[in-house]
């Protein structure tokens, strides 16, 4: 019998590895730029073109190749970083295996400039799929200058599954900030098909992180230092006021190296402990300086997960750091005695005593109960406006469909029976014959709202209200690029975005009847719920879209609901396909039955 075991080539072995370490053009950049970064260069830039499907380019100012060194850096597990094994528990560089340059060769065609600062002359390598085609001298600036051309040209079947180029661009610029945040005294820049995305000039921490995600995260950064034997922690953690439903500004960086560490962010969340609500996810930027010989960053291809040689002690000193720096910078108010304005507080005085008390107008002929009289303060005009309001509200939130053919509680009920009231602003209760129906006010607003956004989307139907003056946003340039993924269906909804600069957008329409009137904020609510719901397979964008459009205009908890309002949500939503639960398929409706509350009586 013949034998079956045999070596593969190497051509095959390296595109293998390359699964591992280069799973999309976000992977390259990391790569490229951590190398830079071991390079003490001073200067990176980033280009890339078509999402980096075309071309991916790292140019920097660093220590640069000899001719020699350009050649055996794109052998596998050529390192100039480590010797021997017990090298592993000292490492201070970002690469250390040696693999990255030849996973990026395997499956692109590679060109390499690059010249050491006391050299004449620099090398030029071009290499396609493991294979050098090209080795000479040439001039060049000191420094190494990568272009990765076409990824994936020669496996198909990777390059078909890359997603679009906004989604892959966003990957990419996810990435380049995570090593800019861990080096700011680095001057970084970002273009995309020509436009700049990033500039960033050396700073300080604070500088960086402000000239990543923009002038408005000033206010939300709550400073963190704390010096042990075990470790050092400084950075920064943001405001609880300005917590959001879900991840994308949380950083942990562990020798100016970017970490995932699930344990860690459970004692930072644990630190806002009563001041959070639990779904809500605080922002973070904590860099913490420990013994490399206490941490293991060989248990992953990627490096980003790291063990410590002391994690649950580590845990406390974190815990007890977020902690102290809330009592200081957020949960004590601090008044301010610099704005300029003087407040006048009444003073006794031995002569005269307390001074005169304000005065109270009241209008004494005011009737509550009169259709036509105002109320004290207010014209007849608003008046009457309030009443218009309340009359049309069910125009806003108009919703076709035909009624169920079975919700619970809805056959005990007859026009002249129905009675509403609202439980803490949250539900909306009517009696049934069987008991009590309680209605969540904002999961049915969300499956009303729901249906009509998948019909306008299916139908290409909707209704646009335009603003007298566009709103000017400022994004994150990673939220611009998700915005622009999503872009087709919320024209399709009714809004009318511009795209600015490279992180600037105006909105100068929006749907009809949404329910918040501020652009800004109905942008953020979007965005991070269609974030929340990428995760889901079962649904399309369509579905994504108006899932997260529905919780964004949605009435909030919160919010009084007047006796016709709880009309109209309730004769709207059991007029819709599926009344009994949310768009993310959370209860709706509940019965308390006679019986139950029988039982409490015995």
């Amino acid at each position: 019998m013949p034998d079956v075991i045999h070596l593969l080539p190497d051509s095959v072995a390296n595109q293998i590895a390359a699964g591992e370490v280069i799973q999309r053009p976000a992977s390259v950049v990391k790569e490229l730029m951590e190398n830079a970064v071991d390079a003490n260069a001073g200067y990176v830039s980033v280009i890339i073109k078509d999402a980096g499907k075309t071309l991916i380019q790292v140019i920097d100012d660093g220590t640069g190749m000899s001719e020699t060194d350009a050649r055996l850096a794109f052998e596998r597990h050529a390192t100039s970083k480590i010797s021997c094994a017990n090298d592993l528990f000292a490492i201070t560089t970002k690469g250390f295996r040696g693999e990255a340059l030849a996973s990026i060769a395997a499956v692109a065609m590679v060109e390499l400039k690059t010249r050491k600062e006391e050299e004449d002359t620099g090398t030029l390598l071009i290499i396609n799929g493991s294979k050098v085609e090209t080795q000479e001298p040439c001039s060049c600036m000191r420094g190494s200058g990568f272009s990765v051309k076409n990824l994936f040209y020669n496996i198909p079947a990777r390059r078909k599954f890359l997603k679009s180029d906004n989604t892959e661009t966003r990957h990419i610029i996810v990435e380049f900030q995570k090593i800019a945040i861990a080096h700011p005294a680095v001057r970084f820049s970002l273009h995309h098909n020509d436009s700049e995305i990033y500039n960033l000039p050396p700073a300080g921490y604070r500088q960086r992180i402000i000239g990543i995600f923009g002038k408005q995260i000033n206010q939300d950064l709550i400073p963190l230092e704390t010096d042990t034997s075990l470790v050092t922690i400084r950075g920064f953690i943001g405001k609880p006021e300005n917590a959001r439903k879900t991840y994308g500004e949380q950083f942990f960086f562990v020798n100016n190296r970017f970490m995932k560490h699930p344990y860690f962010h459970k004692a930072v969340v644990e630190g806002y402990t009563n001041i959070l609500s639990p779904e809500a996810v605080p922002s973070y930027f904590i860099f913490m300086e420990a013994d490399p010989a206490t941490i293991d960053i060989n248990i992953h291809p990627t490096k980003t997960e790291i063990k410590f040689e002391d994690e649950r002690a580590i845990w406390q000193i974190l815990l007890a750091s977020v902690r102290e720096a809330l009592g200081r910078f957020s949960i004590v108010p601090s008044l301010d005695f610099e704005s300029g304005q003087l407040v006048e507080i009444p003073v006794r005085s031995s002569v005269t005593g307390f001074p005169d008390t304000p005065p109270i107008n009241i209008n004494t002929e005011y009737n509550p109960f009169s259709s036509d009289d105002p109320g004290p303060g207010r014209s007849p005009a608003q008046g009457r406006f309030e009443r218009e309001r309340i009359a049309g509200w069910e125009q806003l939130y108009s919703a076709s469909g035909n009624a169920p053919d079975q919700v619970p509680g809805r056959e005990d009920l007859t026009e002249s029976s129905r009675k509403f009231f609202q439980i803490r602003n949250k539900y909306v209760v009517c009696p049934v014959k069987s008991g009590l129906m309680l209605i969540d006010q904002k999961r049915a607003h969300e499956r009303i709202l729901y249906e009509r956004y998948i019909k306008c989307l299916e139908n290409n139907l909707s209704a646009s209200q335009t603003r007298l003056f566009p709103v000017l946003i400022e994004l994150n340039p990673a939220d611009i690029y998700l915005l622009k993924e999503i872009d087709a269906e919320l024209r399709m909804l009714g809004f009318d975005i511009e795209y600015h600069e490279v992180n600037k957008i105006s909105v100068s329409a929006m749907p009809a009847g949404t329910g918040s009137g501020d652009p800004s904020e109905m942008m953020e609510i979007i965005l991070e719920d269609f974030k929340n719901s990428q995760s889901d397979p079962s649904q399309g964008v369509k579905e994504k879209v108006a899932v997260s459009m529905a919780g964004a205009a949605a009435i909030q908890y919160g919010r009084p609901l007047s006796l016709s309002e709880m009309e109209v949500l309730f004769d709207t939503l059991f007029a819709c396909s599926a009344p009994n639960y949310s768009p993310r398929g959370k209860p709706v409706i509940n019965i308390i039955t006679l019986d139950e509350i029988d039982k409490r009586y015995k």
